[in-house]
């Protein structure tokens, strides 16, 4: 096969990338080695920045979330069951939107279909060679068969346990993680959400996060150990914590629990996002934890600049934005990661903090509810930096 751009992976990064250089008429492959079913099945965070959703619309694939997606002018902060609201609108006047991350890739794989781009589900012993040269190779396995890929270019986001970054030789590139002390428990019931907008709730108990991905599909969270073994917290047990973390401030209605998992918290980035031909995206080069709500945002903004750079490398000749790419992706990653460590430590309870650490969290949160500059640079991180 011979393509201009191989993408390795069919999650939202490489679907979104796929359809970017169809717009500027560049050809590309598109590879995933799971199953269609299972990225349409897979339960991702589903919040989107304002300028996010926008793209979608400008791509020719937002059709759908027009109609099914929840706009959220604020989100609501909890202090010990005291609700406070910060008011987008007011503060900067943008928005955030949600809608299921499986939801955009169903919409993206349709559009590329409709496109008529190769896309290849199922594939095995994917590995990269040649990366600097100027015709990398990409090869693989497909319905028993060998494969292989000629390209100008390969897009690496096939996530955090992808082949791609770890094809890069040792020593290039560096890796800058932390581990957090606690995990998240997550539900998704068949019951309303307590409010119409997102509640991040701090209480001296730990954390909790009450979403959707419908109103009448919520998306719920709370703190735990990290280990926690799953076993432990029966649905009962989960209803009663999420009942206690709310409080009074609203009414939280139980529903069938249809899913229940544990998810560690993280923060990870890998430096240069690209080696040769090789560019990274999405979770392969950066993980985020989910407070700040900006996995996916991120992944977007990653394949919004490499498009740019390989539209200005073909029908320009220019290798600038192409060199660039990774410092350009570097600076908002380390912003959203900025972002999302300080969402992180201001709203949970951390083992091992002081009696200081207590208050001065609370006056923390005290300020960011009290103050409209401080509420203004959370709503603005929040919704979405600037692209340039």
């Amino acid at each position: 096969m011979r393509t201009q751009v191989g993408i390795i992976g069919a999650g939202p990064a490489g679907l979104m990338l796929a359809r970017l250089l169809r717009l500027q008429g560049i050809d590309s492959v598109i590879i995933e080695n799971r199953s269609e079913d299972y990225i349409y099945n897979r339960i991702r965070a589903g919040l989107m920045e304002h300028w996010t959703a926008d793209l979608l619309t400008e791509v020719g694939v937002g059709a759908r979330m027009a109609r099914e997606g929840l706009p959220h002018w604020g989100i609501n902060i909890g202090i010990n069951g005291e609700l406070h609201r910060l008011d987008f609108k007011r503060l900067i006047g943008k928005r955030v939107t949600i809608y299921g991350q499986q939801e955009v890739v169903k919409d993206l794989v349709e559009r590329r279909r409709a496109d008529g781009g190769d896309l290849l589900f199922e594939v095995d012993n994917v590995t990269v060679h040649e990366l600097t040269s100027e015709r990398p190779k990409i090869r693989f396995t497909h319905d028993g068969k060998d494969q292989a890929i000629d390209c100008d270019f390969v897009a690496g986001c096939d996530g955090f346990h992808g082949v791609c970054r770890p094809s890069i030789p040792d020593g290039v590139v560096r890796v800058f993680e932390r581990e957090y002390p606690f995990g998240w428990l997550g539900i998704l019931s068949e019951s309303p959400p307590p409010d119409h907008e997102l509640i991040y709730s701090y209480t001296d108990r730990g954390f909790a996060l009450y979403t959707m991905r419908s109103m009448s599909l919520a998306r719920l969270y709370l703190q735990c150990d990290p280990d926690e073994d799953i076993a432990n917290w029966p649905d009962a047990r989960i209803w009663e914590e999420l009942h206690k973390r709310l409080g009074g401030a609203r009414t939280l209605r139980e529903g069938k629990i249809l899913q229940k998992g544990i998810t560690p918290m993280r923060s990870f980035v890998a430096e240069p996002m690209q080696y040769g031909r090789l560019l990274l995206a999405g979770d392969s080069a950066h993980i985020v934890p989910p407070t700040g709500a900006k996995g996916m945002n991120l992944a977007f903004s990653d394949v919004l600049f490499m498009s740019r750079a390989l539209a200005a490398f073909y029908k320009s000749r220019r290798s600038d934005l192409l060199e660039g790419y990774s410092a350009t992706c570097l600076r908002r990653v380390w912003k959203a990661q900025r972002f999302s460590w300080w969402m992180t430590q201001i709203m949970h309870r951390f083992p091992e903090e002081t009696a200081f650490d207590h208050r001065r969290q609370l006056a923390e949160l005290d300020y960011l509810t009290g103050s409209a500059a401080a509420s203004a640079a959370l709503a603005e991180q929040y919704a979405g930096l600037p692209l340039d």
